[in-house]
This record gives structure tokens, C-alpha cells and sequence, in this order.
């Protein structure tokens, strides 16, 4: 009988949800400092992982969640630009 391959499991840093790590979107602080969605989930740098909606996205910002999982204070200009990103993600990756 074949080996069943092992899906990892992530928790949304928001909702607290537990689901394939495929499913859901990594979010990382690049050793530069940057704050960037990670759409391959590899790169380089500090990461969490949210669910590839705003209304998640949102609530880890309000909460401070996503601050504190990525260990740095977020600018209002950065939390716009990561908006953009996450929702340019959901529409090109259709999550």
C-alpha cells in the first residue's frame, strides 16, 4: 500500500482556523524589513499565515495579531500596500 503523503497544517493568525497550508496566504517580513504576501510561501523571512480574505486580513490588523506574529510595528502605509497585494493575490490565485 502506497504512503499517504502528509499535508502541513497552518493556523490563520487571525480567525484561529486550522487548514492546509495551501489554502491559506503567507504573509512575511523580508530580512530588509519589508512586509510582502509570499505567494510561493518560500521566501526569506519572518511569516504568518491568514486566510486569503480581507475580512481576516482586516480583523489580524484591528487586533494587532499580525504586528506581533510578524514582531515589527506595521505603517499605514505598508498595511495599504499589503491590502493591495492580498487582494491582487485572490484574484490572480482564486483562494
Amino acid at each position: 500500500m502506497p504512503r499517504q503523503k502528509k499535508i502541513p497544517l497552518r493556523t490563520c493568525i487571525s480567525c484561529r482556523g486550522v487548514m492546509p497550508k495551501r489554502d491559506l496566504v503567507r504573509i512575511v517580513r523580508t530580512p530588509e524589513g519589508n512586509i510582502i504576501v509570499d505567494p510561493t510561501g518560500k521566501a526569506n523571512g519572518r511569516g504568518a499565515y491568514i486566510c486569503p480574505t480581507e475580512k481576516c486580513l482586516n480583523a489580524a490588523i484591528k487586533s494587532k495579531r499580525l504586528a506581533e506574529a510578524l514582531g515589527v510595528s506595521i505603517s499605514p502605509e505598508d498595511l495599504e500596500k499589503l491590502k493591495e497585494q492580498l487582494e491582487m493575490h485572490i484574484k490572480v490565485f482564486g483562494n
